[in-house]
């Protein structure tokens, strides 16, 4: 979704005026911070202060909005960043547009599941009963089209870690590539920032070994996504800041990829480069 999109989106709810909740003298606009980095490119540059969260300046609101970037990386829904700038960065316009109830529910629906592999709920605060439950003077959902294709595309999913095999034979490994859907070798890295907090990359191409349902184009973003929604299975694997190479394999079911078996790719490991080679010819 193109910046250009979201400001044609927001603007056009201009008309009908006269429904939409008045902002009043109490508020202000203000200029959006380069703190608040989740609410920059979408298509405005200032935003009204007190929020829709009941905010009144501008550090509070980058303090609170801080909790859900870990949350927006794992891309739990492509509408998840425009339904909380919404709420804590409103545009500025003469009137305060609220997210649909359809828009929070379609953004709870997707991100509650993350948020509960970290041990989190989701905040009363953003109760999808609080949001209209439609009319022209509020941010509806993605488009039925839109939706249908999202909903269509393989996703991560939290899950508990599988075992990280270090020590294993060539047909343990043709055996799981036989098993499973999918399997891939990638080289996985921890990336960390000067604020303390860190990201998990790949590095370079992703080699399929089994495609199956995965989707060349995504797969690199979307085994990010994995790492990032299990979290601790991450730490697990990439222990150190230094680069590591795994194996995984797993299945996709019900649109949601599972990883089932994950190979740590050693040195001069003989029996995963054993493995791959005779993957070509093997009948499973």
């Amino acid at each position: 979704m193109t910046s250009s999109t979201v400001f044609l989106l927001l603007t056009g709810l201009l008309a009908g005026l006269c429904k939409a909740f008045d902002i009043g003298l109490s508020t202000r606009c203000v200029s959006i911070p380069k703190e608040l980095s989740i609410c920059h490119d979408l298509g405005y540059t200032e935003m009204r202060l007190p929020n829709l969260m009941g905010h009144t300046n501008i550090p509070e609101v980058v303090s609170r909005t801080a909790e859900w970037h870990k949350l927006l990386q794992t891309g739990c829904h492509p509408y998840a960043r425009m339904f909380l700038c919404s709420l804590f960065a409103p545009v500025c316009l003469d009137t305060f547009i609220q997210p649909c109830r359809s828009m929070c529910e379609a953004v709870r629906d997707s991100c509650a599941p993350v948020l509960a592999c970290h041990d989190q709920s989701w905040p009363e605060t953003l109760n999808c009963d609080r949001f209209p439950a439609g009319d022209d003077m509020c941010l509806d959902t993605l488009s039925n089209e839109y939706q249908y294709t999202y909903k269509g595309m393989p996703k991560p999913t939290c899950q508990g870690c599988p075992l990280i095999e270090e020590c294993y034979s060539f047909r343990s490994a043709l055996g799981a590539f036989c098993d499973n859907d999918f399997a891939v070798k990638v080289k996985l890295t921890k990336r960390k920032f000067a604020s303390g907090h860190h990201d998990y990359v790949t590095e370079g191409p992703v080699e399929f070994i089994k495609q199956g349902l995965l989707l060349p184009y995504d797969t690199r973003n979307l085994i990010e996504q994995w790492l990032r929604i299990n979290e601790n299975c991450a730490n697990r694997m990439i222990r150190h800041s230094r680069s590591m190479v795994y194996i995984l394999s797993g299945d996709i079911q019900n649109g949601k990829v599972v990883v089932n078996r994950v190979f740590h790719w050693q040195k001069k490991d003989s029996q995963l480069t054993l493995a791959t080679r005779k993957w070509r010819h093997h009948k499973c």
